[in-house]
Formats: C-alpha cells, structure tokens, sequence
C-alpha cells in the first residue's frame, strides 16, 4: 500500500517557500506515495506546479484562525499517514492540534526561513518564539535547509537533533537550463543585474535601490516578482532618478531566461533560509551578489565554486561587489555554478527517507 502524504500550503503565491513543496511533491516516487495537497487559499500563480495525480483541496479560507478548523477536520478525513508543512505559523497550529488529529499520523516539518532573522521581524514575534519553543521538539521531522539552520532549532530551540533533518532545497537543473537557454539581456553598454522575489520588506529592494542609484548610469536593473511594495519600489526608483535604468516586468514564471542574461544575480535580503533564487540563478551560471543576513548564504558559498558568491554588507561593500563584477563574454549561457547537493534528483531521495518512520 502506498504511504499517503498530505502538503499543506497557505496558498498557490509564487514565493519560494510554495515552490519547493510543489516541486517536491511533484518528484517523490509515485510507486511509493500517493498525495493530497491541501490550501488554506488555492489562489496564486503556480497551479500548473501541481502534481496532476494528486488530490487537491481547497480549504477557501485565507487566514489560519479561519481556516484551522477546516483544516483539522479536512486532515482527519483524508487520514494521511504523513503530513509536511512548511510555513512556521502553520507548523505551529498542526503542532497545537496534534491531539486532534488520527493517532500515529506522522508530522514532517519544515521551516523556510532563519527564525532568529524572521521572527524578530514578524507580528507577535516574541509569542511565536515562545510556540517553536514549546512546540516544535514535537515535530517527528524538522527538516531544515542547512546545518546553520539545523544548529539553531537545536540550540535555540532545544530540538533533539534526532529528529533534525538537513535537506538542501531542490533544484531541478535540468528544466532551468533549458528554459534559460534564450537568454534575455537588456541591450546596451554597462553591467547588466537582475534581481528576483516578491516585493516585501524581506527582500530588501529598498536598500538594493539605493546601492544601485550610485552604480554608473550605464549599469541596468531587473527586479522580477509582484507583491505588496511593488508600486513603492517603482516611486522609490522615480524618487532615485533611476527609473529609467530599471525594468520591472513583474511576475516572471520561468525567471530563469533573465537570470542567465545577467553579469549578476543581487540578493539584498533582509532575512532568508536558503534563498531559491539565487540557487537558480547559480544553475544559470550567475554569479551571486548578496548580503550576509541572507540565511544560509555563507554556507552555501563554502561548497561553491571560487568566485560563485560574493557576500557583502549592505551599502558601500555591496556597490563596491557589483562594481567588481565581469561583464558576461557573450549571451551563451554560462556553465552551471550550483553544488550538485542541491540538484533535484539527490534532494529527492534525501526527502523521501524521511517521510515514513
């Protein structure tokens, strides 16, 4: 009989955090598992990201306190042996109910961002540190997306590191570049950046303007994504006297055709766990510019190629990083700069060993 897994997202939002759930759940072995994805909003950009076999259920509810009865009820009555969830508010709330839900059902967990970068930066911040405290030792799985992370819930958090699972995020390096293949560079004289992510305080294109603005008027900008500080971002940018050197297309499903166009991917986070985009971005033979708040960053520069990742403190060491870039010799695509660890097929099997006891 196959193990049955049930996903669980806040909704089909074009964030990362959605994308590596999607994209695992599409890849497990389905001589193994059969599944069950369940929304507490099934709006958002990435339904064709869901696996077609699976069972999809939309719970029409967008916020959790609404939602976590349906929820509950929703688990209980497809009675999965397993369920993953990935969003530290919803880990939560599963965690709380546990007692509610059928005996033995098995809770993997994983967390999307560094909790001592997020939660500070979160509503009721303090309560939440409080709940992964209390709650999250009781997690069958934590899965984490480094050993930075990992240490953290270990320490801060006094998870057993028995039930800590390092499991980069996946990478399907394959499709990308093929997608990526017909790059997209702005024409022109001068370094050419791109930029990738909802448009939140997170991400940090606020500051990202404010570097660039001092970058010679040759040099252009990309920022790919939609979100709430969109209309900001673009006020700022006028504000700046940048408008012009600066493109912002929007929500790009397959981003992957600009990123290989560019001499840079820029990363200016405020907070991450491990950054997705600028994993594509490496797969894309882009070299990455980012700052150290970025989760995992310094981590995953340790297991790059030589001059992959530049890390920079916001400001003048991050101009002074994307100064130093090499314009890219032509618009082929470059050679791949991503660890082979977080190549889609090797993440996979690390996953899947750890959905069933």
């Amino acid at each position: 009989m196959k193990h049955h897994l049930a996903f669980v997202l806040p909704s089909l939002a074009g964030g990362g955090a959605e994308r590596v759930l999607l994209q695992l759940a599409r890849s497990v072995d389905q001589r193994r598992f059969r599944g069950t994805l369940i929304l507490l909003d099934g709006r958002g950009s990435l339904t064709e990201l869901i696996p077609g076999d699976w069972q999809t259920i939309d719970l029409r509810c967008g916020r959790l306190r609404r939602a976590l009865p349906k929820l509950i009820a929703t688990i209980r009555g497809v009675a999965p042996d397993t369920v993953v969830s990935t969003f530290g508010y919803i880990n939560l709330a599963i965690l709380a109910s546990r007692r509610f839900l059928p005996q033995g059902t098995r809770l993997v967990l994983r967390d999307a961002n560094m909790p001592s970068l997020s939660l500070p930066e979160a509503r009721f911040g303090m309560l939440l540190r409080v709940g992964y405290k209390i709650l999250y030792r009781r997690a069958d799985i934590v899965i984490c997306s480094s050993q930075l992370m990992a240490d953290e819930f270990a320490d801060d958090f006094g998870v057993p590191r028995s039930n800590i699972a390092v499991v980069p995020n996946p990478v399907d390096v394959h499709t990308i570049r093929r997608e990526a293949a017909d790059t997209v560079r702005v024409p022109g004289r001068g370094l050419r950046f791109v930029a990738s992510g909802r448009f939140v305080r997170q991400k940090g294109f606020d500051r990202l303007l404010n570097v660039f603005a001092k970058m010679p008027k040759q040099a252009h900008l990309t920022i790919l994504g939609d979100g709430p500080d969109l209309g900001a971002i673009a006020s700022e940018a006028k504000k700046l006297g940048v408008s012009s050197r600066i493109d912002l297309p929007g929500f790009q499903p397959a981003p992957w055709r600009y990123y290989g166009g560019a001499d840079a991917f820029v990363l200016a986070s405020r907070w991450e766990g491990m950054p997705n985009a600028a994993l594509e971005a490496l797969a894309c033979g882009t070299p990455v510019i980012a700052t150290p708040e970025a989760g995992a960053i310094a981590e995953l520069a340790e297991m790059a190629k030589t001059g992959a990742i530049t890390i920079a403190e916001m400001s003048r060491p991050y101009y002074s990083a994307m100064c130093a870039i090499s314009p890219r010799p032509s618009n082929k695509l470059r050679s791949s700069l991503l660890p082979d660890a977080f190549r889609l097929e090797n993440v996979v099997t690390q996953f899947e060993a750890n959905l069933a006891a």
